[in-house]
């Protein structure tokens, strides 16, 4: 490079090579500034500098941003990025979400841990975009180090819907959003890509419009939706849900060799029992419980609760370790399962069948005859399930009503069982944990995939029982790792914030209930409010409203307590087949107890497993959101034919812009809008969760039971519209068509309550 016009200092111009390798260098914002202090020159220089940095980009050496300047394939130190899979070592990589082409591969962006994410704050995962800031200086392979400052909001120019095709050609994208509800999307023939009419696809916006249609470009093809299990393949592309497993796990899977009895205590002989849903494919544990024959322990008993081994079989840092990782836990749609594990371990390998050996972490507990615990030890074991049981069927053996196969085991078995449960039952009372009155509705499909009925299914003693057994192994497993001084993944509940609080106080006052300010915050303040008001007209409103004056359980290294259950410490212990967090406590126990070497890794952290923590909570409250949307959708379906029809509901949400209704039979939402309620103006009032008339004082309160006509239906977004028929609470007098107070649904009784999701997969097991 040449000066353009002669030196006038005495400091010599900086050659092409150290403008460059300064440039590529330096921290943040680098311009014609930056560079002429760095090396000294002067206001003569500036059309030298101006030339010569020309020459640099037009070369292809540098590249510009605006102002700025920067090495060309070099990373600027703050960027948007796409995080798109995981490392060996579980750490997350991303690639920047723009890139010229022309500057080569897209770097490698490898995520450093940061700061613990608090709870209830999304953590990054597989397939966000978020805003990183780059370590400059490239890592090993030439990978750049990263950390993210902020998880950035989904793409508003990605679209998820159904094609519709139009007979002129192209068509039109239906959102399944239904916040996108009305917005479709035109999509021009040559930008088709393929797709047919009723066709699942995700496409981008190219096009945007004040007036017409915006238009967009289908991207791929997803499914077509009249095909089986069409609506739940909604749900998985809706909130990116992983569900297909790649080659290199399968093959893992299937590759996998039973494992045999050599180095674990023999417990075949141990007539350890499953008892599932009728329905189940994996059976992850089994129980037993016989009299305690010490005779320092008068009435008390030996439980035994076994595991599978999920460990013996997912080693860390394998395909199939990533994988269930990145998966979090399986999740559960009435048409489908999506494991977290491929089928040849979790409905082969690691299930307790009936009759054959298998590997298992088993617990065993000694308790007295007030059900608390004295003492427990772990055991990795061979073991052979006696039997394979349903709940119902357990639960006629013990009314009296044994079958061919329970029979036999009614006396060595059942009863021991049940004798033990009672005691729990009666530490539990007196432990006081949080009970709620949430029935959870079951939606059954007919062989096309079409809703046959909603039903709530009988709360039986044997499904307490389960869940019994289960909380009291999962605080062992908490208790034995902290001796054992071991990091591991607890399920914390942390207590209700003072905001909600102070909220839940303000709804009670309202009602003329004040809300007690003496003591520490326990389970039995709220069920003490419960309590207050059951039978009334109000029970329901202050059902809702103290459920959701609670926080959310999630999964994290350090021990918060489980304020729901009312216990110090709890892990999840019990369901390493679809939850990651149990593996995990899985492997820390092997390790504590020297089981074998597939235990926790030598020199994991905190760090590390809170991180992990924070991603297995995300997952879990994706399955719950995607479960959740798949019902709405397949209701929605349901009851798109009987618009104009009148339903019988309770309002479940107050908001500003109107109310929404939970329907008693089916427990559908759909929103009434506030635009639409009599001929008030409706004023909300946050702190009675309500709507409020001016001029009448009419008032619409979260838990009223109301009278709604169906107005609208949107199958694919599983939106509902309604239209409120009954009067608000201030007119009850001159209510047209007053409604009896509802009955609570059949089999819907109080239970313990995990706050987070994990007492709802598979049975309610805390």
């Amino acid at each position: 490079m040449k000066s353009r016009h002669k030196q006038t200092g005495p400091t010599p111009l900086p050659s092409r090579e150290e403008l460059a390798a300064f440039i590529a260098s330096a921290p943040g914002k680098v311009g014609k500034r930056e560079i002429a202090r760095a090396f000294n020159l002067g206001s003569a220089d500036r059309i030298w500098l101006k030339d010569a940095l020309r020459e640099l980009e037009d070369d292809g050496t540098l590249a510009r941003r605006g102002k700025r300047l920067r090495a060309n394939g070099a990373l600027p130190s703050v960027l948007v990025a796409e995080i798109t899979g995981r490392d060996r070592d579980g750490e997350l990589l991303a690639e920047p979400a723009e890139w010229d082409e022309a500057s080569g591969t897209k770097p490698r962006i490898v995520i450093v841990p940061g700061r613990r994410v608090p709870p209830g704050v999304r953590a990054a995962g597989v397939g966000d975009r978020a805003l990183v800031r780059i370590d400059l200086r490239p890592g090993e392979n030439g990978a750049h180090a990263g950390r993210i400052v902020k998880v950035l909001p989904k793409e508003r120019t990605d679209i998820l819907g159904v094609f519709r095709s139009l007979s002129s050609g192209g068509g039109r994208i239906v959102p399944v959003d239904k916040k996108a509800q009305g917005r479709e999307v035109l999509v021009a023939e040559a930008d088709q890509n393929g797709a047919k009419d009723g066709d699942l696809v995700s496409g981008a916006l190219i096009r945007a419009s004040r007036f017409g249609l915006p238009q967009a470009k289908i991207r791929e093809v997803l499914g077509s939706l009249k095909s089986e299990k069409a609506v739940s393949l909604v749900a998985l592309h809706a909130h990116n849900i992983p569900h297909v497993f790649p080659s290199e796990v399968l093959a893992e899977a299937e590759h996998a060799k039973p494992v045999g009895a050599k180095g674990r205590e023999d417990w075949r002989d141990l007539p350890l029992v499953t008892i599932d849903p009728p329905d189940a494919k994996d059976h992850d544990d089994a129980v037993h419980a016989a009299p305690d024959t010490d005779p320092e322990n008068p009435g008390g008993f030996v439980l035994t609760v076994a595991i599978a081994d999920v460990a013996a079989y997912v080693r860390p840092g394998s395909p199939l370790d990533r994988e269930a990782l990145k998966r979090g836990n399986s999740v559960y749609f009435p048409d489908r399962v999506v494991p977290m594990l491929p089928e040849r371990i979790s409905n082969d390998l690691c299930s307790l069948r009936q009759g054959e050996a298998r590997p298992a972490l088993a617990v065993r507990m000694v308790i007295g005859s007030d059900g608390r615990k004295k003492r427990h030890s772990f055991h990795r074991v061979t073991m052979r399930s006696a039997a394979k049981l349903a709940y119902a069927q357990a639960q006629a053996a013990i009314d009296g009503r044994p079958d061919d196969v329970t029979g036999p085991l009614l006396e060595p078995v059942l009863k021991p069982l049940w004798a033990a449960y009672a005691a729990l039952g009666r530490a539990r009372d007196k432990r006081g944990p949080l009970f709620l009155d949430l029935p959870e509705r079951k939606v059954v499909l007919n062989a096309e995939g079409q809703v046959e009925r909603v039903h709530v299914p009988e709360r039986l003693d044997a499904h307490r029982l389960i869940e019994e057994f289960m909380i009291l192994a999962n605080v062992a497993a908490a208790e034995a790792l902290e001796r054992a001084n071991s990091p591991l993944v607890y399920r914390v509940h942390d207590e209700p914030s003072l905001e909600k609080m102070r909220a839940l106080g303000e709804v009670l006052a309202s009602v003329g209930h004040k809300l007690p300010k003496a003591g520490a915050l326990k389970p039995a303040l709220f069920n003490g409010i419960l309590r207050a008001f059951a039978g009334s007209e109000h029970e329901p409103f202050i059902n809702e409203v103290v459920l959701r004056s609670q926080a959310q359980a999630v999964y994290a290294a350090e021990n918060l307590g489980h304020f729901g259950l009312n216990l110090r410490r709890y892990a999840h212990f019990t369901s390493p087949i679809r939850r990651y967090a149990d593996l995990i406590v899985h492997r820390a126990l092997i390790r504590a107890f020297g089981f074998g070497d597939d235990g926790l890794p030598a020199g994991t952290t905190t760090e590390q497993l809170s991180k992990i923590g924070e991603e297995i909570s995300a997952a879990e409250r994706r399955a719950m959101a995607a479960e959740r949307d798949t019902i709405d959708r397949l209701i929605a379906f349901h009851l798109a034919d009987q618009i104009g029809a009148t339903f019988t509901g309770r309002i479940s949400g107050v908001t500003k812009s109107g109310v929404f209704v939970k329907l008693a039979e089916t427990g559908a939402d759909g929103f009434v809008p506030a635009s639409t309620i009599g001929a008030d103006y409706y004023r909300y009032e946050e702190r009675q969760h309500a709507l409020v008339g001016d001029r009448t004082g009419e008032t619409y309160r979260l838990g009223d039971t109301v009278e709604v006509k169906l107005v609208e239906a949107a199958p694919i977004a599983g939106a509902l519209r309604f239209e409120l028929l009954s009067e608000g609470s201030s007119g009850r007098t001159k209510r047209r068509g007053a409604l009896a107070k509802p009955s609570r649904p059949s089999g819907a009784k109080k239970r313990v309550v995990d706050m987070g999701g994990g007492t709802r997969r598979k049975r309610g097991r805390g």
